[in-house]
């Protein structure tokens, strides 16, 4: 879908066309003066909602329950930090 941009007043005058255009997918950029300043986006579900939608059509597994807090892969050794680190290696 090519993008779309609108300005203001014709916006105003034709809302319920460009909200179709979005409930359809379309993402019109606002413009005033011809320069952007907007964009109008469809609303998303929530990750939640979506995982459950997913599980429902057999496209994932879950249980629906949240995933527990995973534990650290790498541990430092020293008393230095990563960021220390970074910044070291970055001069």
């Amino acid at each position: 879908m090519a993008q779309t941009t609108v300005g203001i007043r014709e916006l105003k005058t034709r809302l319920e066309n460009y909200i179709q255009h979005v409930k359809s997918g379309g993402t019109p950029a606002i413009a005033e003066r011809g320069k952007p300043v907007g964009r109008i986006v469809p609303v998303t579900q929530s990750l939640e909602t979506r995982a459950h939608e997913l599980a429902r059509t057999g496209l994932i597994a879950w249980n629906g329950r949240r995933l527990a807090r995973a534990r650290p892969v790498v541990r430092m050794r020293g008393k230095r930090s990563i960021a220390e680190l970074l910044l070291e290696d970055r001069e």
